[in-house]
């Protein structure tokens, strides 16, 4: 799979986030298949699909309470044990060795995000940009190839938005994997997205970079209605 940042737009109600839903297992499709990295994925349950390489955050966050900031990104990590629950439970040594190496990457991907002065603190305590950051780190936990972001920038200010946008050219930039986001605040789509889709009544309307989605004569009329040619 190739590094990417692609972007998938359209009015609301128009499909994106059911797509997502599709791709991650929450929904199954009725009909055709999703293929991820020449599999196809249908009708798998969300852990399984996880599993595979694809990750994903919601529109609400979501993050773990009672459950300090590196606790947070550690859960996205136990996809991946070799332990069996019984050896969880009883804190044998195959098990006390994992988890210690849990916490270790888990500090380590916090420093790679620059969220590492936060691993004690409680998530709520966070301000609102940073709890979106924590919950891209938790899914990057997971190891993924492909990771969905659903509205990252929802409810943010515009100076949040441009530390966003940054945060998320870091990840592009400093991991292996392409990023598919949902996103509404066309700053941040134009801003760093070279590839766009389009969609609207759940069918492709447009894709292309920013300039070309900007001048498409159906993006403008899904979005302001119909596009006046006199």
């Amino acid at each position: 799979m190739c590094v990417e940042l692609c972007a998938l737009i359209g009015p609301n109600g128009s499909g994106k986030t059911t797509i997502f839903n599709v791709i991650t297992g929450i929904y199954e499709p009725t009909e055709g298949n999703i293929i991820f990295r020449g599999e196809d994925i249908s009708g798998k349950r969300p852990d399984q699909i996880t599993k595979r390489g694809i990750a994903r955050t919601f529109q609400n966050i979501r993050l773990f309470k009672g459950l300090n900031v590196l606790e947070n990104v550690i859960v996205g990590k136990h996809l991946r044990l070799n332990s069996d629950p019984a050896s969880a439970i009883l804190h044998l040594p195959n098990y006390l060795k994992e988890e210690s190496e849990m916490r270790r990457t888990g500090m380590t991907l916090l420093e790679s995000l620059g969220l590492d002065r936060f691993a004690e603190d409680e998530p709520t305590s966070l301000p609102y940009g940073l709890q979106r950051k924590l919950e891209i780190a938790r899914a990057l936990a997971t190891e993924p190839r492909l990771l969905l972001l659903d509205e990252p920038a929802a409810g943010m200010s515009p100076s949040d938005a441009e530390e966003l946008m940054a945060f998320i050219q870091h990840i592009l930039d400093s991991f292996d994997l392409t990023i598919f986001l949902i996103e509404h605040q066309m700053r941040v789509v134009m801003g760093i997205c070279p590839r766009i889709i389009v969609i609207d009544h759940g069918e492709k309307i447009a894709e292309g970079n920013p300039e070309q989605i900007q001048n498409d004569d159906r993006v403008i009329e899904a979005y302001l209605g119909v596009v006046d040619h006199a």
